[in-house]
């Protein structure tokens, strides 16, 4: 069984690897080819682990959202979200907000975040 200070300093190391600008480089569920997408811009994120925030580009307007993260669990809450309001040419940013809401879990692996739905990987993203 881990006392206070052990769980605190892995979920601090989690934080820290968690934390950091990130572009999209996978999504699931999609016809269209990822750079059909994307053909400019890809969409990143930025996560403030610690203070709970995240923010990002959907490859078009800037957001921000409230991140819960307990162990590997990640839910991203878009409900009180400030966003820029320009127009998007095709799906690429409906396509990937759907996904952010959606997701439920994450890992770190190197320089690689995947955000799962379940057991199924659902966006990818590259540190930068």
């Amino acid at each position: 069984m881990m006392n206070k200070g052990q769980q605190n300093t892995s979920e601090s190391a989690a934080a820290a690897k968690l934390s950091g600008n990130w572009e999209l480089n996978y999504i699931t569920g999609v016809r269209i080819a990822f750079n059909g997408l994307y053909p400019e811009t890809k969409p990143s994120i930025n996560i403030n682990a610690a203070a709970n925030e995240l923010n990002g580009n959907t490859s078009c307007n800037g957001f921000g959202a409230k991140l819960d993260v307990k162990g590997s669990a990640f839910k991203v809450d878009l409900s009180a979200s400030p966003m820029t309001m320009k127009h998007c040419e095709g799906e690429g940013e409906m396509r990937f907000l759907e996904m952010l809401k959606k997701v439920d879990a994450y890992t770190v692996e190197g320089n690689t975040l995947t955000l799962m739905m379940g057991d199924v990987p659902a966006m990818k993203f590259t540190k930068k």
